[in-house]
């Protein structure tokens, strides 16, 4: 059976004034991804499938974000801002070359799904010219009413020029179109600007479509699932609604959620099964969760990968780049970034591990710090397997730690220590008569390198 080809246009050039801020409207996150990712990853994808993205002048921030999420897909700049159906001719090239369905969407409705862009097309495979996305307002002052007879949608009624009797009808418009791409340039062309902001509208592609003698129809959603973002108390509410829907799939999949009100989740967030999640933890983008995994209350965790058994917490940050092997362990006010800990290592609380490698059943007493920043540049500090760091230490980057090692608390070493061997350095005259060389060195590094 041959595929039914769709052409996505999904209309993203909103300044969001309301939003109050320098970020364009639909970069604001809702689950650690923007608003405008969300509707690209529930756009049609696969064989046949083609994406348009509409954007402002001098959005390049919007433009990334696209070639981020969906590299397959074209930007187009609308110049003026005309309308709906204006913007949507934007894209006029794209909806030219021809396709069997033509989704209009909008990309501050985070909350679309790939079924319903589904659902809406199925009308036009079976004859219709236009399928409109409508739901059922608990209030629907301010909306667009959708007008029915005989089950076939006959207009879209804006509420300032409804009746007392269509403002009775709580059936709405959503703004999401599927058109008959054979003839949505057509229908597109035809749509007049005769009103009283001289625009053009989406919404008068009903009368025109009832005119040309086709049908239109309507589809059914809920009210969640088409909420526009216009202020930032909207977005809360979006917000409320995708961590609902989170910690939902989360717990069907098999994740116990002690308290999942209190859990924040990214939309990307892998698990595995039998993980556990206490009260009061922070998910962000980027994470993955293994097996039998324990995330103990008042962690953060970013772009990051737990393994088997682990356990993180409580009062635990990870940060990006940073990797925990199956059964390691991270305690209380433990911060990692750019570090690989691996299997059976701990490094119980009360520790810096930064740009680091700690192998497998190391453990770093409680204070340890590796001391990665120079002032100038970065530099990575090395733990060897079963190597033991004592408390209140801290290890000078760049420095390896032999396989085996032993620390002795309390030390600050600035040379690689081999394996087995034993390391006790605490000569405050030593550390300041090192700490002072290695800065004018760097300070030198720092130099010859902005000189070239």
């Amino acid at each position: 059976m041959t595929v039914r080809s769709s052409l996505t246009v999904v209309l993203a050039a909103g300044e969001g004034t309301r939003m109050r801020s320098s970020l364009p409207k639909v970069l604001h996150p809702v689950a650690g991804q923007p608003l405008l990712a969300h509707v690209l990853d529930a756009a049609p994808h696969g064989d046949g499938a083609s994406l348009a993205v509409v954007i402002g002048p001098d959005h390049k921030p919007v433009a990334d974000e696209v070639r981020r999420v969906r590299p397959d897909a074209a930007t187009f700049i609308q110049a003026e801002r005309l309308g709906t159906a204006h913007a949507v001719l934007a894209a006029r090239e794209a909806i030219a070359r021809g396709s069997d369905d033509l989704l209009v969407a909008f990309g501050d409705t985070p909350l679309i799904s790939a079924e319903t862009f589904a659902r809406l097309r199925a009308p036009l495979e079976k004859g219709a010219a236009l399928a409109v996305l409508g739901f059922r307002a608990a209030d629907p002052t301010g909306y667009g009413r959708l007008l029915l007879e005989g089950g076939r949608l006959t207009a879209i009624r804006e509420h300032a020029d409804a009746t007392p009797q269509e403002r009775k009808v709580t059936l709405c418009n959503a703004g999401v179109m599927a058109f008959d791409g054979r003839r949505a340039l057509e229908i597109l062309g035809s749509i007049g600007n005769a009103n009283s902001k001289g625009e053009y509208y989406l919404v008068d592609a009903v009368t025109i479509v009832r005119e040309m003698g086709l049908e239109a129809v309507v589809i059914e959603t809920t009210e969640d699932e088409v909420r526009g973002i216009n202020t930032k108390a909207q977005l809360a509410e979006a917000e409320a609604v995708m961590q609902a829907r989170l910690r939902k799939a989360a717990l069907d999949a098999g994740v116990t959620l002690i308290a999942p009100e209190t859990v924040y989740l990214a939309a990307d967030t892998t698990f595995g099964n039998d993980v556990t999640i206490e009260p009061f933890v922070v998910i962000g983008p980027g994470v993955t969760i293994a097996d039998g995994a324990v995330i103990h209350s008042f962690s953060h965790i970013v772009q990051s990968s737990i393994g088997k058994n682990a356990l993180v917490g409580p009062y635990a940050r990870m940060r990006p780049g940073s990797s925990l092997g199956d059964g390691a362990k991270i305690g209380n006010f433990v911060e990692t970034k750019a570090a690989t800990i691996e299997a059976g290592a701990k490094v119980n609380h009360l520790s810096y591990v930064g740009d680091a490698h700690v192998g497998a059943k190391a453990n770093l007493g409680a204070g340890t710090v590796t001391c990665n920043y120079d002032g100038f540049f970065k530099h990575k500090t090395t733990i060897g397997e079963g190597a033991f760091i004592g408390t209140n230490s801290s290890l000078v980057a760049p420095v390896k730690i032999g396989n085996g090692a032993y620390i002795g608390s309390g030390s600050v070493i600035t040379k690689d220590v081999p394996d087995d061997a034993m390391a006790v350095e605490r000569s405050p005259q030593n550390n300041r008569e090192g700490g002072a060389a290695r800065y004018r060195e760097m300070k030198m590094r720092a130099k010859a390198k902005k000189e070239g």
